[in-house]
């Protein structure tokens, strides 16, 4: 590890309910009120259909091999976007055509991984009511797990989470969600009620009021993480709206733009010396065997390593690791995948001033470090 950066690990969407949690030690209810599936080992076996037989293993089978770039790396702070429910509650959530959960019991398989902070203000944490969002947020704070973007309340859905840095400041993980992800808008955190933090869509007078937040919070030293589920599932494009949104947040001090809800990798962007990824993709799930998106290549992950200026925040690189979703289990993609990879990012990232180069070990990263501005 280089000790004069902090390394970060951003990870995309995890879903461990549903399929994922029905592998685990102590799978949950299986019940599903899907319009195809009703039963959420129907999952497993899409997947077994595909690849080969699924073992029910042990907490850690779901990240694979992961952990091992993981341990590797040595990242000071490790932030995801949990996109699934944490919760034994059956308040199946109206109107919604797919609920994530996972049993609390199932929670080591989550800790696995090391996360340091949670993020929450994603369309599938309230998927079991405001009882289950209760009960998410308990099992997570009794875990040891910080979390940011869902609360009892509005106050404490805006507030960030704080992961202290060994050489002095702080990491504050702010997050929050908006209606083109899917999020109901009922499903917003009040002064009285429960929820999420719901933004309502990538303008300026959003960004305006979320400066005025981070203003009152980061102090010198500090690094910020504006973690945001927005857009689409499908698709490379990228609206002017978001694209000025993101800049935005990064003129008002915001040092890492963690965008996620798409399925797969999305441009990234190097804007003021300054990381915006606009889409992570998903991570951890129990997607393999649908088919309908082939050409997206939904099986293939990436871990991103963010390495920034401790006292500056400024973008000193950014390796991504390509991974495959095989069998429930992540493996590393091979070098022909990780070859489409590159491809598929540096084409759509190159009207963003991005490219993307593929090192001999089969990582990808940025071709050199960003000019600053």
């Amino acid at each position: 590890m280089d000790e004069g950066v902090v390394t970060l690990f951003l990870g995309g969407d995890v879903m461990l309910g549903r399929g994922v949690d029905q592998i685990l030690p102590h799978p949950g209810d299986p019940e599903l009120r899907e319009g195809y599936v009703r039963d959420a080992r129907d999952y497993v076996a899409l997947a077994e259909a595909v690849n080969g037989p699924v073992p029910r293993a042990g907490f850690r089978r779901p990240w694979g091999e992961a952990l091992a770039v993981l341990e590797a790396a040595a990242p000071e702070v490790r932030v995801i976007n949990l996109e699934t429910s944490v919760t034994r509650h059956d308040d199946f959530a109206p109107g919604k055509g797919v609920h994530y959960r996972m049993t609390p019991a199932n929670l080591p398989c989550l800790a696995a991984a090391r996360p340091d902070v949670c993020v929450l203000a994603n369309n599938h944490v309230l998927d079991f009511g405001r009882r289950g969002l209760a009960e998410t947020l308990d099992a997570l704070a009794g875990a040891g797990l910080r979390t940011a973007g869902a609360g009892p309340d509005a106050a404490s859905a805006r507030r960030p989470a704080v992961v202290p840095l060994r050489g002095g400041g702080r990491v504050l993980v702010f997050s929050f969600g908006m209606p083109s992800s899917g999020i109901p808008e009922h499903w917003a955190a009040t002064e009285d009620r429960s929820g999420v933090d719901l933004l309502p869509g990538p303008t300026m007078t959003s960004a305006a009021a979320f400066a005025e937040r981070l203003r009152r919070v980061k102090r010198p030293g500090d690094l910020a993480v504006a973690s945001v589920h927005w857009g689409s599932n499908w698709g490379y494009d990228i609206s002017r709206a978001q694209i000025r949104f993101a800049h935005a947040l990064v003129d008002a001090g915001v040092d890492i733009v963690h965008g996620h809800s798409s399925h797969h990798p999305r441009p990234l962007e190097a804007y003021r010396d300054r990381l915006v990824l606009y889409g992570c993709g998903d991570l951890v799930d129990d997607y393999e065997g649908i088919g309908g998106y082939e050409r997206y290549r939904d099986d293939l992950r990436l871990l991103y390593l963010v390495s920034v200026e401790p006292d500056t925040g400024g973008l000193t690189g950014v390796r991504m690791v390509p991974l495959q979703s095989r069998r429930m289990r992540l493996e590393h993609a091979s070098a022909q995948d990780a070859a489409w990879l590159r491809a598929a990012l540096d084409t759509c990232s190159r009207p963003l001033g991005t490219h993307i180069d593929l090192d001999p070990d089969n990582t990808l990263r940025f071709r050199s470090p960003p000019a600053r501005k």
